[in-house]
């Protein structure tokens, strides 16, 4: 008999190793940079609703990932400081954005046994968004590389984007399952695109990338690590 699920999708960025808390930290040198440059009543989450303005408006031009993250924290340095921000600043964001592109990777919990449990059972493809050189390091020092039948760095991830890539490395969405920890981009959007959406929570999401949970759609899933996604898909069949 015919299995329901054909093709298994991963999220890269915080569904199998840790990402987001590098975001939060050089956040945080941010603000301490511009602590002595900034008026008195810009306090840290003025700043911090700032910078986020700031990335909103330049994922257009810059998309995901670090390299939009840092020019938006330099535009928003610009901006707070009435063009004023001292060079040395600058130069210290730079440095903090550079950094963020050579942090080892680390695993999360049952991320290397999830994916080699679909791998050979199910068509297993990575498809993340951000910057295409960084993901590429990260999915080389991984050590997961080999275990995907192909790699999608995406710029947006949209219902039609899952559409094509369901079609060219699967048998359609309706068979595909996509596993992340943003509802947004991982859970909604496949889940309109017809496949199914598996959510598994990260402590720390991007405020960009929530969403509403689709709870009473049939195809939404939820587990609470990936430790559970092999039971998950045995039980779908």
């Amino acid at each position: 008999m015919a299995r329901n699920l054909t093709t298994i999708g991963f999220d890269a960025d915080d569904t199998l190793w840790h990402n987001e808390r590098f975001f939060r930290v050089t956040q945080e040198r941010f603000a301490e940079l511009l602590m002595d440059h900034t008026p008195d009543d810009l306090g840290p989450e003025q700043l911090d609703r700032l910078l986020l303005d700031a990335e909103k408006r330049n994922l257009g031009r810059y998309g995901y990932g670090v390299k939009g993250f840092t020019l938006s924290m330099i535009e928003t340095a610009i901006e707070v400081t009435q063009e004023q921000v001292p060079a040395s600043v600058l130069k210290e964001l730079l440095v903090a954005g550079q950094m963020m592109l050579s942090y080892p990777i680390e695993l999360l919990p049952h991320a290397q046994e999830a994916v080699e449990a679909v791998a050979g059972r199910y068509k297993v493809v990575l498809i993340t968004k951000g910057d295409l050189l960084d993901q590429e390091r990260k999915l080389a020092q991984s050590g997961l590389g080999e275990l995907f039948d192909a790699v999608e760095v995406v710029s947006e991830k949209t219902p039609e984007v899952y559409r094509g890539i369901f079609d060219r490395h699967g048998d359609g969405a309706a068979r595909a399952m996509m596993v992340g920890n943003s509802m947004r981009s991982d859970v909604v959007a496949p889940i309109e695109a017809g496949a199914w959406g598996t959510y598994v929570p990260h402590g720390l999401v991007w405020e960009v990338e929530q969403a509403e949970t689709p709870s009473n759609n049939p195809r939404y899933r939820e587990i609470a690590d990936l430790g559970e996604l092999a039971a998950l898909l045995d039980q779908l069949g």
